[in-house]
């Protein structure tokens, strides 16, 4: 999507938002249910969590324009909660319909920040940022994840992310 009428503070953050949208689909495509919580018998986080927290996200992003909007499975990130041993998670088609239905909304979220909201200070609890900083983490985040996903597949077996 091109990006017209944007802080140009915004524009890179913007592309970025674009591509990882396409990405996640492709991370999951061919992923079994089972496979999505296979750890191999490690502490990482598995796939159905890192799509939740990802997922959840997007969510987030859309907090102040379109508030009361919840993932499924919203219980299970509320307040940034870590993976929950034993708890059934969203499956990833269900992960990738809310996806598909909050990416438009958080992208409309992004563009329409101008420079005065960049610059004002979001007060996290345990620290405050300005929103261009949380921009700049919430997107770094979201390409971490995206690579964990990516990483596990190759881990699991999986032919690697297509990015085509």
């Amino acid at each position: 999507m091109e990006v017209t009428s944007v802080s140009t503070r915004v524009q890179g953050f913007v592309s970025l938002f674009d591509m990882q949208t396409s990405f996640l689909e492709k991370a999951l495509t061919g992923v079994s249910e089972e496979d999505m919580y296979n750890r191999l018998n490690t502490e990482a986080n598995h796939m159905a969590w890192l799509t939740g927290s990802l997922v959840g996200q997007r969510f987030w992003m859309t907090a102040e324009t379109n508030p009361g909007l919840k993932q499924t499975g919203y219980e299970l990130f509320a307040d940034h909660k870590g993976i929950q041993e034993g708890a059934k998670y969203p499956t990833k088609e269900e992960y990738l319909k809310d996806w598909e239905m909050i990416s438009p909304i958080a992208r409309e979220a992004l563009i329409s920040i101008d420079d005065e909201k960049l610059d004002s200070e979001v007060d996290m609890g345990f620290m405050k940022m300005t929103y261009y900083e949380m921009i700049s983490f919430t997107i770094y985040r979201e390409a971490s994840i995206i690579g964990q996903l990516a990483l596990w597949r190759r881990l699991l077996g999986y032919p690697g992310l297509k990015y085509d």
